[in-house]
């Protein structure tokens, strides 16, 4: 089954679950009184709906690339995960306009045993459903699905509440429904705000992962005549499609020709472990001027601001001596680098130096 099958079989479970749940409820909480089985009853409608917006956003992520959209139409799945969420802010803050007056003026609930064991299976229900769902999602990489299924989990222990909050009123005559109304509430809001923050992010871009950067490196440094790997850049054009560069040092004796097998074989040994479209540029490794690389390297090593320093390479021609500089996003930039310079420059005024600066995206 593909991954579009899985996203749009599991979303169909939901769909039916739910609307399954969203019967029962409303007629639990209409015949007893209850704004929070109410509530319950339309957050199930939200997340029915949420359902069929993932089916259509994954139909027409899985659309094949064409002239005008080259990568594809992945991070459509995005967008629908975006309407997803304001679609439960939008419930969230609904239920709390509702519930925050039944604090203050409490309708009286009148629970049975029926309703008491509606709301019992309830909770066993998405219970499994959450589970089911976030277990889906994790293993496909949904995050429409795995969001959906924390929020059903989540449901299974608001309805718990509601069940021991029935209890006390049964046995105790008081009346939490507006302030078990108003915490649901809350938490809908909160979970629909982290949803939307997750995807926000992955739509303008988050930061490589730490782990999954340095699976890659290494994987690459497998490879014989590797010396470095640097400048891991990925892009996202959907969960399932991701794209981006790398540079790797090695000798600067091979030819073109060596280098572009060694180039294709990066490529395709990371795209068969990871499916990630990696372009490979080159830093060219020699041991002219070694000594001038290890002072350089000593003198970064007494800034802890700097996280790496690589692609140092020497123009005799041109009396000029590059390198790529990775600085601490929090540090002071511009004054590190300069003092970096200024050292350099003293200890070995015989030469030009060009500072490249570099971004710490990956690590």
């Amino acid at each position: 089954m593909s991954r579009q099958e899985k996203i749009v079989k599991t979303s169909i479970i939901g769909i039916v679950v739910n609307l399954i749940l969203v019967a029962f409820k409303a007629f639990v909480g209409i015949a007893t009184n209850s704004i929070a089985i109410t509530l319950d009853a339309v957050n199930n409608l939200t997340d029915a709906l949420s359902s069929i917006i993932t089916i259509i956003g994954a139909k027409l992520a899985g659309k094949a690339p064409d002239k005008n959209h080259p990568y594809g139409y992945g991070r459509i799945e995005y967008f629908s995960s975006v309407i997803i969420a304001a679609i439960v802010l939008w419930a969230g803050i609904t239920a709390l306009m509702e519930s925050w007056p039944k604090i203050f003026t409490p309708d009286v609930t009148n629970y049975t045993n029926v309703s008491l064991l509606i709301i019992a299976v309830a909770v066993v229900v998405k219970f499994v459903l959450g589970q089911y769902v976030k277990r889906v999602g994790e293993d496909i990489n949904s995050q429409a699905l795995v969001a959906s299924g924390s929020d059903a989990f989540f449901d299974s222990i608001l309805s718990l509440s509601t069940l021991i909050a029935a209890i006390i009123s049964i046995f105790f005559n008081i009346s939490l429904e507006g302030i078990l109304g108003v915490i649901i509430s809350i938490v809908i809001i909160k979970a629909s705000i982290d949803m939307l923050r997750e995807t926000l992010d992955s739509m303008i871009g988050a930061r490589v992962d730490s782990v999954l950067s340095k699976k890659i490196k290494d994987s690459i440094l497998e490879i014989p005549g590797i010396y470095g790997v640097y400048d891991l850049s990925l892009h996202n054009y959907g969960p399932e499609d991701m794209q981006g560069s790398i540079h790797v040092e090695i000798d600067d004796t091979l030819t073109a020709l060596d280098i572009q097998k060694l180039s294709r074989h990066i490529s395709a040994k990371i795209f068969k472990e990871f499916s990630i479209i990696l372009t490979v540029g080159i830093y060219a490794h020699n041991d002219v001027h070694k000594d001038i690389r290890d002072d350089l390297y000593n003198i970064a090593s007494q800034y802890p601001e700097i996280l790496e320093i690589h692609g140092f390479i020497v123009y005799e021609d041109e009396n000029l001596i590059t390198f790529d500089i990775i600085v601490d996003f929090d540090a002071d930039r511009e004054s590190v680098k300069e003092k970096i310079l200024s050292e350099i420059k003293t200890k070995h005024p015989e030469f030009n130096y060009l500072m490249i600066d570099d971004y710490d995206v990956s690590d």
